[in-house]
C-alpha cells in the first residue's frame, strides 16, 4: 500500500471514529459534517472525497458496526458445539457487545438504521455476504442434524434475533431491561422457539 493510500485509509478511519464520537455526544440531530470535521481535524473537501456527503460517512459507519456485530456473531456460534449452545452464545455475544460498545449499538438500533435496512436491505446483505453465510451455514447444519425446527433462515433468524434485538433496544433507550438477566433467561426461551420438535 503506498503512502498515499495509508493516508487516505487513516483519514477515513478517524471520519468514522470522530463520527461516532459526535453520535455519542449529540445523537442524529448533531451528527452534522462541520461537527465531524471538527471533532477530526479532516477537513470538509476530505470528508467529500471519502465519502461523498454525510449521509455516505453514517451509512459506511452503520455498514462497520454492523459487519464488527455479526463478526462478533459468527465467533460466537463456530465456538459451539451444539444448536442449544449456539443460540446461548449468539444472545450472549449480542448483548456483550451492545453493552460493549453502546454508541454503536444506538446507531445500529435507530430509526436511520431501521430505514437504511428497509430501503437496501437487499444491497446490505450482499454487503455483508461473508459474515451471513457462516451463520446461514451454521442454521442449515443443525437443521440437517435434527436440532433446530425445519423452518426457514428467516424464520429461525427472527425468533432468534428478535428478542434479543428488543432487549437491546430497550436497554439503550429506555434502560429498564436488565442485560445480565436477558443474558440468563433468553437463551432458554429463544431456544424452546427454534429447537426440534417443538409445534
Amino acid at each position: 500500500m503506498s503512502p498515499k493510500q495509508q493516508r487516505g485509509e487513516a483519514t477515513v478511519e478517524l471520519l468514522l471514529d470522530a463520527a461516532l464520537r459526535v453520535y455519542g455526544d449529540a445523537g442524529e440531530q448533531g451528527l452534522t459534517v462541520s461537527a465531524v470535521t471538527r471533532a477530526s481535524g479532516v477537513s470538509l473537501g476530505s470528508l467529500y472525497h471519502h465519502f461523498g456527503s454525510i449521509d455516505g460517512l453514517v451509512d459506511a459507519l452503520l455498514l462497520r458496526w454492523l459487519e464488527r456485530l455479526l463478526g462478533e456473531m459468527v465467533t460466537a456460534l463456530e465456538r459451539s458445539r451444539t444448536a442449544r449452545t449456539g443460540v446461548r452464545a449468539l444472545v450472549r455475544a449480542y448483548l456483550a457487545f451492545v453493552r460493549e460498545h453502546p454508541d454503536a449499538g444506538r446507531l445500529l438500533h435507530s430509526s436511520r438504521a431501521d430505514r437504511l435496512g428497509m430501503t437496501r436491505a437487499e444491497q446490505l446483505r450482499d454487503a455483508q455476504e461473508a459474515r451471513l453465510t457462516p451463520l446461514a451455514d451454521w442454521v442449515q447444519r443443525h437443521v440437517d442434524k435434527g436440532e433446530l425446527a425445519p423452518l426457514s433462515l428467516p424464520l429461525i433468524e427472527s425468533l432468534v434475533l428478535g428478542p434479543v434485538v428488543g432487549a437491546a433496544r430497550r436497554w439503550l433507550t429506555l434502560g429498564d431491561i436488565d442485560l445480565d438477566e436477558a443474558a440468563r433467561v433468553l437463551p432458554e426461551r429463544i431456544w424452546r422457539s427454534v429447537r426440534a420438535g417443538e409445534r
